[in-house]
């Protein structure tokens, strides 16, 4: 439960508006277990229908108690459960609308695991986009402008390797955070880089005649995958100064 600042003394109208607090107030309330949020976090949130401020003659922010509340379990659900806003959103409602719904499930949850899981799919193995479209809850608009910006790609049969469905929910999860496909670009492109510098080593291995080696070849792509992943994670934690799991 966050705990908000008491309120003036008074009473009728005079009282409530005591209560109501600045958007200032609330950055510090939340920080208290948000460390990360920023006004502009907050202001996202209020463009996205997830909290509705009262506003002042003069066009300032005014949260109540109940407000801040709210804004509280929607970065809660972020966190713990990796939920779209529009999914977050449409569950709130429901509750304050007095009906017995369920948190929505997506992907794995706590223990600092991505969402979703890393496919466990063998390798070559491929999806549908009717099926990538349901098992990762996106619509065909949504899909498409991802491939205009080359963050998903079919195969020339049309079909998606089975990391497709990964990438789509993640991307999907972070627009929940305000990040758009088009800022994702410089993920995309460092991936193909680090993906090509991985190539670049196990091509000759790739190339020989003795299947031995070939099949090392392909354990030492996994090996240096997973070694260039550790990297980039160590590196991002580095430059945000952030411990992440």
């Amino acid at each position: 439960m966050l705990r908000t600042p008491s309120g003036g003394a008074g009473s009728g109208t005079t009282a409530a508006d005591n209560e109501l607090m600045s958007i200032g107030t609330v950055l510090n309330v939340l920080r208290e277990e948000f460390p990360e949020v920023t006004i502009s976090k907050i202001r996202f949130l209020e463009s996205e229908g997830l909290v509705e401020p009262r506003r002042t003659p003069s066009g300032y922010r005014k949260f109540s108690a109940e407000d801040v509340e709210r804004l509280g379990r929607v970065l809660r659900m972020q966190r713990d459960h990796y939920l779209p806003l529009k999914v977050i959103r449409e569950y709130l409602d429901a509750v304050e609308r007095g009906e017995a719904v369920q948190l929505p499930v997506l992907g794995r949850q706590r223990d600092g695991e991505p969402v979703p899981p890393p496919s466990e799919a063998p390798p070559g193995a491929r999806i549908g986009r009717a099926e990538l479209l349901a098992a990762a809850e996106i619509e065909e608009r949504e899909l498409a402008e991802w491939e205009s910006y080359g963050l998903l790609t079919p195969m020339e049969d049309g079909a998606y390797d089975a990391e497709a469905v990964t990438v789509a929910s993640l991307v999907r999860a972070l627009g929940g955070f305000g990040i758009e496909p088009r800022h994702l670009r410089l993920m995309k492109a460092a991936a193909d880089r680090e993906a090509g510098l991985v190539e670049q080593v196990v091509a000759p291995l790739r190339r020989h005649r003795n299947p031995q080696t070939r099949a090392h070849a392909e354990a030492r792509a996994k090996e240096l995958a997973a070694l260039t992943l550790k990297l980039h994670a160590a590196l991002v934690r580095s430059a945000l100064g952030v411990r992440l799991p």
